[in-house]
């Protein structure tokens, strides 16, 4: 059984779901988690499929050193425009979102 931190509460909606030893970027991962927080699972899982057609872009707001402008990083506001399409994590945290 996995332990965590924290334990939500039981009257609010929600899953968990956890990954061990992911060949992904953690910074990646991150930034895609922290924009999905709190959304819906139907709009999240629209919102990865977007990433992972290049429609829709993860913005950046921490791991922000080298990377570089883009003009669809407006669309949600990113700090400095700055975000990217991290494919390969997103496929990974669209996976994990599915087994939840």
């Amino acid at each position: 059984m996995v332990r965590y931190s924290v334990e939500p509460d039981a009257a609010v909606p929600h899953s968990k779901s956890r990954g061990s030893h992911l060949r992904v970027h953690f910074k990646h991962c991150r930034e895609i988690a922290h924009h999905i927080k709190g959304l819906e699972v139907a709009k999240a899982d629209k919102f990865m499929q977007d990433v992972l057609d290049m429609k829709s872009i993860v913005p950046f707001t921490k791991y922000t050193g080298g990377i570089g402008r883009k003009a669809m990083a407006k669309q949600h506001n990113a700090p400095g425009s700055k975000g990217r399409w991290p494919v390969k994590a997103t496929a990974v945290v669209k996976d994990l979102i599915s087994y939840a």
